[in-house]
């Protein structure tokens, strides 16, 4: 049975990031992906220029609808974008707590723009963090939803994930992407137990939606019957070849999005 996904989250024009990078991690990992959007951006490879939040009661009207139409069997969390579209949200995940949740607390994009209202935070923090089964924050997410210092070392990210799980997800998955040096590590921490990810950093400036393209790949792992590490694994494998093959584009000329059909297309290989 090819199981059905649920993204939450805003829309990138660019096809690099948000939905659009959710849809597409989502084929590529064999489930049928769905969307309800959260906001409507102005962005390409070189930054955001606007954001345009829907209508928290009409976040709240797509996502009922699939609900009540379609078998969910997972959910993804990106941009929020504002405290009365987290809390609509909240309100439907904490009717459907049967359904796994990989929330992706998007708050600034690659080019530094924030795309989560200051007041958004504590909602976020407070109401969607309990409810998820696991929670992938990059080092500047994870300091920001701590009101800490970033993380600059393994010593830290272990902290700050083992801290973040204390606020009531089920697991979290602190990224290492922003570290310095050659590897590019991640922490999971559930409970008592601490696992790490280990990867090497790929010489690259094409990594557009690399958060939302992990966090849904792990969803669909999940909604594929995966256990939580395993699904953490494949889909962190299948984020580093989307990487190394995103070369093959051709896409703007800022931070270009990584090749999420690198194992389906068989052009533009040279």
């Amino acid at each position: 049975m090819i199981r059905n996904v649920l993204s939450i989250a805003g829309s990138d024009p660019s096809g690099g990031a948000g939905i659009q990078a959710d849809l597409k991690a989502f084929s590529a990992r064999g489930v049928y992906g769905m969307a309800a959007l959260t906001a409507l951006t102005a962005q390409n490879t070189q930054g955001v220029s606007g954001v345009h939040p829907v209508p928290p009661h009409f976040v709240a009207d797509q996502i009922n609808a699939i609900f009540a139409d379609i078998r969910v069997d997972a959910v993804k969390i990106g941009m929020i974008a504002n405290a009365a579209i987290a809390s609509a949200v909240a309100d439907i995940l904490a009717r459907h707590r049967d359904v796994p949740v990989v929330l992706d607390p998007v708050m600034i994009a690659k080019g530094g723009a924030a795309l989560l209202a200051a007041d958004a935070v504590d909602v976020l923090t407070t109401r969607l963090l309990p409810l998820a089964t696991v929670i992938t924050p990059n080092l500047p997410e994870a300091a920001a939803l701590l009101h800490d210092a970033e993380a600059t070392n393994r010593e830290d990210m272990a902290r700050q994930a083992r801290a973040l799980a204390a606020l009531g997800p089920s697991a979290v998955l602190v990224k290492g992407g922003h570290l310095e040096g050659d590897e590019s590590p991640d922490v999971l921490a559930s409970g008592d137990h601490v696992a790490w990810f280990e990867a090497q950093r790929l010489p690259t400036k094409n990594t557009h939606g690399t958060g939302c393209t992990l966090s849904s790949a792990i969803a669909a792992e999940i909604a594929k019957g995966l256990p939580l590490p395993e699904a953490i694994a494949v889909g962190k494998a299948y984020l580093a070849a989307a990487v190394a093959a995103a070369g093959q584009l051709s896409v703007g000329s800022g931070h270009g999005p990584v090749q999420h059909f690198h194992a389906l297309w068989a052009t533009n290989k040279e």
